[in-house]
């Protein structure tokens, strides 16, 4: 056994296939000498994933990111980033490779990316996969918002679904949260002034989410947050940290008196229950949310 794990261990080193290992915070824990080296990592280097991009980007270096802003970009990755059990992509390096990524998730959250070379593929067919990737981003992302949109957000759901495990385990949590009174900005302030607060709402949640969450728009000023292998006292603490934050946005540099607020309604996935059930059961909670005062959480046992 010990020369199966040395030998394991030397063609890590050696292969030119790329090999890295994420926690659940999206820090790097390991990688091999061949991502190290494609990503411009020093031997004892474990950033997080959106600060080595973020890094590589000004420097020219590592993942080639053809976007106007950054930030939006980012945005849009990590919306994606290890939210299914497992993803395949391809993705250019500023040194002019082309690679082949997977990325495999475990139920606690820590992610394993192993990357191939692909740059000898003919260019026609480099073009084309490209647009197919390129098609599918699109298809999964709000376009205003650059967080994930409905269709990948039923998606994740229909795949915690399918994860179910015995009752004793947490199955985890789907949260629905709406804009309060948001029609009355629109009318009062316009509906770029709605936009810009929509983008202001999903910026403020990004960061309060968990890599393994997703959060994505879901239809006009609703929203969905997925919280897998969480329980529901673990799901409140999460969703009245985005309640709090939300309180303190001031949105419109113009009117900084401007203030909105936000209600939500959580439940937890019971065993069997099919997304169709969850959701209407999340879409109850946050009714009752909506119609008890706004600007709080109601969670349905």
């Amino acid at each position: 056994m010990d020369n199966i794990s040395e030998r394991f261990a030397t063609l890590q080193c050696a292969t030119s296939v790329l090999i890295a290992l994420y926690d659940q915070e999206d820090r790097l824990r390991y990688a091999n000498a061949a991502f190290r080296s494609a990503f411009a990592l020093d031997p004892v280097e474990t950033p997080l994933w959106g600060d080595l991009m973020r890094r590589n980007t000004l420097a020219g270096k590592g993942t080639m990111i053809q976007a106007a802003d950054f930030e939006t970009w980012l945005v849009s990755a990590q919306s994606r980033r290890g939210k299914l059990p497992f993803r395949a992509f391809e993705t250019d390096l500023a040194d002019g490779r082309w690679l082949w990524m997977t990325e495999t998730v475990e139920g606690d959250g820590w992610m394993l990316c192993i990357a191939t070379d692909i740059t000898h593929i003919r260019a026609s067919e480099r073009d084309l996969r490209q647009d197919r990737d390129f098609a599918l981003k699109a298809s999964q992302t709000d376009e205003l918002t650059s967080i994930s949109n409905r269709r990948f957000m039923m998606m994740a759901l229909e795949d915690l679904v399918c994860r179910q495990v015995d009752a004793e385990t947490a199955l985890g949590c789907i949260c629905i949260i709406d804009l309060d009174f948001f029609k009355r900005i629109n009318d009062s302030f316009g509906h770029q002034t709605g936009d810009g607060v929509l983008i202001d709402f999903a910026r403020r949640v990004h960061p309060l989410v968990r890599r393994r969450d997703s959060f994505g728009r879901i239809g006009g000023e609703e929203f969905m947050l997925i919280l897998p292998d969480t329980t529901l006292a673990q799901s409140e603490m999460i969703v009245d940290r985005i309640l709090q934050s939300v309180r303190g946005a001031r949105p419109i540099q113009a009117m900084p008196g401007f203030s909105y607020t936000c209600s939500a309604g959580l439940v937890e996935l019971r065993p069997g229950e099919t997304a169709r059930e969850i959701y209407s059961r999340a879409d109850a909670a946050l009714y009752m949310a909506k119609h008890t005062g706004r600007d709080r959480l109601k969670i349905v046992a």
